[in-house]
């Protein structure tokens, strides 16, 4: 790193900190996008670093001296930084032998403000002080709007979800009525948010039915959503292998539904033609009874580790299988590790376009030695 550079990064990393974008990478298969922001823990001023590597988001927070030194050795990787603080933007530039040319300009007019906060709660799409009824029912929030400070991670997994039910609205139809099945909804806090954030808010027209096995649960869902007066969300007692209760669904939500339920889940969402699957699985026992490999011998010998990287390869062969049967799909955090060791979401979008992905597929089920439940249903 130059000292005009370095002299740079230590004038922007301060209490004056805007924004600062990496772009335009010297290699398209590696990092693609590095965003950085401020924030504070407690009292002491961080920076957050997001980078962006295929589908993925991942982040980490450092102090401005940590900031500086990572920020200059991602920039090997790019070949532009756009910097904004309070004070002045700055471009730079690097060219292809390494030259380095840096654009300085002083900020007239306005300062913009800057949201230090670590949640970043005024972004949460339901808002803390605007009392919602079923959120009060189901005890996450008080009569008066307030969370309830133990339920607060609740709170937050609730507005994580609704965040990939807007990004997937443009694919869901507005002139007509959608479905959608939620298998697995067990106390149903998705469930009622789903329905309330596109029935309430955004004034869809949707009909969503609700599936688990468990009679008492279902009967208090219908009970609350009677109260509420929510006449096209019901919740049914019933298997997901076996249900046919529709012809067409618009859209499949699979919420922590164990095992190979989250299979059949998806099975039938491919069936259907649905234009939307969202699945968060849960306890996934199949693979870590079947996978064995000579090389991953010592690894897999450890019993917490065989039955992560198990749970991570079924969710692999998951997406490639959605991927085959023409869904455009994505690994996602659901929530932060901290809050729920069930953090991944798998997001797929019907494109119709098939992936001709069969053969990585055998290989790598032959490799480790698996012959996955959503594979032998989707044939």
């Amino acid at each position: 790193m130059t000292k005009e550079l370095d002299q740079v990064l230590r004038e922007s990393f301060t209490i004056d900190f805007i924004s600062a974008v990496l772009s335009n990478p010297r290699e398209k298969e590696e990092l693609q996008k590095v965003k950085i922001r401020p924030l504070l823990k407690g009292a002491e001023l961080h920076f957050q670093l997001e980078e962006f590597r295929g589908k993925q988001a991942f982040h980490e927070n450092v102090r401005a001296e940590e900031a500086v030194v990572k920020t200059g050795e991602l920039m090997q990787l790019f070949k532009q930084m756009q910097i904004e603080t309070k004070k002045f933007s700055c471009t730079v530039l690097i060219s292809k032998k390494g030259k380095i040319t840096i654009k300085k300009k002083a900020v007239s007019g306005k300062v913009k403000e800057v949201d230090l906060s670590h949640n970043r709660s005024k972004k949460y799409i339901l808002q803390e002080g605007t009392p919602v009824m079923f959120l009060q029912d189901l005890g996450v929030m008080t009569a008066d709007g307030k969370i309830v400070r133990t339920r607060f991670d609740k709170f937050r997994q609730i507005n994580r979800f609704l965040e990939f039910i807007e990004d997937i609205l443009p694919k869901l139809p507005s002139d007509r009525e959608v479905t959608i099945l939620d298998f697995g909804c067990g106390k149903s806090y998705l469930t009622f948010a789903m329905y309330y954030y596109l029935h309430e808010l955004k004034k869809y027209d949707v009909r969503i039915i609700g599936l688990d096995l468990k009679t008492d649960v279902i009967c208090k869902c219908n009970e609350l959503s009677e109260k509420y007066g929510y006449e096209k969300l019901r919740f049914l007692e019933g298997n997901i292998a076996d249900y046919t209760g529709v012809d067409e669904v618009d859209m499949v939500v699979t919420l922590h539904a164990c095992d190979t339920a989250t299979d059949f889940a998806l099975a039938k969402a491919v069936g259907w033609k649905a234009k939307v699957i969202l699945s968060v699985p849960c306890c996934q026992h199949e693979m870590n009874e079947q996978i064995q490999n000579e090389i991953l011998h010592s690894a897999l010998k450890y019993g917490l580790i065989k039955e992560r990287m198990a749970a991570l390869f079924t969710d692999a062969l998951r997406a490639e299988y959605l991927e085959r049967e023409g869904y455009d799909t994505q690994i996602l955090e659901f929530i932060d590790m901290e809050h729920t060791p069930k953090n991944i979401l798998i997001r797929a979008v019907r494109t119709g376009r098939a992936h001709e992905n069969g053969e990585e597929i055998k290989q790598l089920e032959d490799f480790l030695h698996v012959t996955p439940m959503l594979g032998k249903l989707l044939g």
